[in-house]
């Protein structure tokens, strides 16, 4: 890990996608302290292939199982951030995490987060508690009903290893109610 670190701190440095969300950051945080603008409409990144397409959970069905390794390649089991798109206006988006639960060569599947509490009684999410992907440290929820086509190269970073225990509990609803195997 300590040997890694100077080469992962160098490929940030470089990276074209933290520059620019670090100066829109900046001139947001600007805006913000001087009163001159509202939240910013979530617009579609530039220059980043994006989750856009997302279909009913059974008709995506396949084998599903845990698999996670930290390769550089997202596996299921894992948590990374991809931006994706609002279902009810798809020219809006917003960088989240996403579970993955399978692929189709360079096309990951995943199930989308959530830490909004009010999916706590809704049978399409399950909980899956807390872990490394929210900063905040806030308990989190997984959508069942609808699995994500996520570009590999749309990835911004891998996000955290689910505990085996939970990824279980979501394949296990995957196979009971969306005919996944």
């Amino acid at each position: 890990m300590f040997s890694e670190a100077p080469r992962f701190v160098r490929q940030l440095q470089r990276s074209e996608t933290l520059q620019r969300g670090l100066a829109q950051g900046i001139r947001f945080g600007l805006d913000v302290i001087a009163g001159s603008q509202e939240a910013p409409a979530r617009a579609l990144p530039p220059g980043r292939p994006i989750s856009s397409n997302f279909v009913p959970t059974a008709h995506r069905a396949r084998r599903v199982s845990y698999s996670p390794a930290l390769d550089g390649r997202a596996d299921p089991g894992e948590i990374v951030w991809t931006w994706v798109v609002y279902e009810d206006d798809p020219n809006r988006g917003k960088d989240r995490p996403v579970l993955v639960v399978g692929r189709d060569r360079s096309i990951l599947l995943g199930l989308m987060l959530s830490s909004q509490d009010h999916h706590r009684d809704d049978p399409n999410w399950v909980g899956i508690g807390t872990g490394s992907w929210d900063y905040e440290g806030r308990a989190s929820w997984v959508r069942l009903d609808r699995v994500l086509d996520v570009p590999e190269e749309g990835i911004r970073r891998e996000g955290a290893i689910l505990d085996r225990r939970t990824f279980d509990l979501v394949a296990a609803r995957l196979r009971a109610e969306y005919s996944w195997s």
